[in-house]
């Protein structure tokens, strides 16, 4: 059997969380199915060690000197596109965790009978209650009547996990442009006609769950009012305990080719 699919994922010093990403795809995912391209952005720690012992990916060490995180994001993307030889490409947050043995089908099946939809994800995977959006409103206006400056992005596929055909991310230039990874390339194929599928946050929460900014939080960046409090930190956790993750980490099975391969 032929791969359908190549999942891309960028690592950056974040052992456990890339141990439960990749030990949640090879626990929901037949392996005949897909190809597991991890791209490591010059982590140099306990992850890289972690992942030079995987047998069933592919890893590829990038030297990302002077770059910043999200330019070290974008092109980690796009060397994995370079070596994708699947008709669809997933791109993967090591904060993404999957949660579905169907993840694969449900994603798959918002775009591939239509030839001109070309990719499928979800916005911000936040499920945010109706009165703490009524507050966003009321904050967003008087800040807007103070006369600040507030870039709000359209919903569009995020890369934390995002579905696309292969060819037509190449025809559309990628992901190493300016702007956030995944934005220009949303918009590059609305330009061209191409159909892009906006998955529900809570309707995609039953298959993938992203502990966002999971990777700030467990190497933040000084003053980060989301990512750096101590309220993060518990939010991390309770958001850990709820996946069960301990007991995934605890199974060493799951970093082994299954007994039919």
């Amino acid at each position: 059997m032929q791969p359908e699919v190549t999942i891309i994922i960028p690592n950056d010093k974040t052992a456990e969380l890339t141990k439960l990403c990749l030990r949640s795809l090879r626990l929901h995912t037949d392996l005949d199915r897909i190809r597991i391209v991890v791209i490591d952005n010059n982590s140099a720690d306990d992850s890289l060690e972690y992942l030079k012992k995987i047998p069933y990916i592919t890893l590829v060490e990038r030297d990302t000197t002077d770059e910043n995180g999200l330019l070290m994001h974008k092109r980690a993307l796009d060397l994995g596109i370079k070596m994708t030889t699947t008709p669809y490409v997933l791109v993967f947050h090591t904060d993404t965790i999957v949660l579905d043995d169907n993840w694969l089908d449900y994603l798959l099946d918002k775009i591939k009978d239509d030839p001109r939809a070309a990719a499928a994800g979800c916005d911000k995977m936040e499920i945010v209650p109706k009165l703490k959006q009524f507050f966003q409103k009321i904050e967003t206006f008087f800040r807007r009547l103070l006369g600040r400056k507030i870039r709000r992005y359209p919903p569009y596929p995020r890369t934390h996990c995002a579905l696309y055909r292969t060819e037509i991310v190449r025809e559309c230039g990628g992901f190493d442009v300016p702007d956030t990874a995944g934005y220009h390339l949303y918009l590059e194929m609305n330009a061209r006609n191409y159909r892009t599928v906006q998955i529900d946050a809570e309707e995609m929460s039953r298959y993938i769950c992203h502990l966002n900014h999971a990777t700030l939080i467990i190497n933040p960046v000084p003053n980060a009012r989301r990512t750096s409090s101590p309220k993060a930190r518990r939010r991390l956790k309770r958001d850990w305990d709820a996946l069960h993750a301990e007991a995934i980490l605890a199974d060493d099975s799951l970093d082994k080719l299954p007994a039919e391969w």
